[in-house]
């Protein structure tokens, strides 16, 4: 016969799982972040360089929403990322 398990083992088992999908979530929304960073600053050359950038833009928001949706992080912080990010945007577009 199986051992009865503890319920502070499952919530343990638990809490472990959800944080490591948690972590994951938080890093691709930085990696995204940082990819869409990375393409506004150099998108001063040429226009497919803008829409490459304008593309990133896109997911990066796509994935805050996401996470904010999820309560992985809350939801001003997801507002307040997305809209330094499009001011960022902008700002470049404008300069261009």
């Amino acid at each position: 016969m199986a051992k009865k398990q503890s319920s502070a083992q499952k919530r343990h088992r638990q809490s472990e799982e959800r944080r490591l999908k948690n972590k994951s979530v938080k890093s691709s929304v930085r990696t995204s972040a940082k990819k869409f960073l990375l393409l506004a600053q150099k998108s001063g050359r040429d226009s497919s360089e803008i829409t490459n950038a304008e593309i990133a833009l896109k997911d990066m928001i796509k994935k805050i929403d996401t996470a904010a949706q999820k309560g992985i992080i809350k939801k001003n912080t997801a507002a307040r990322k997305k809209s330094r990010m499009q001011r960022f945007f902008n700002t470049v577009k404008a300069a261009h």
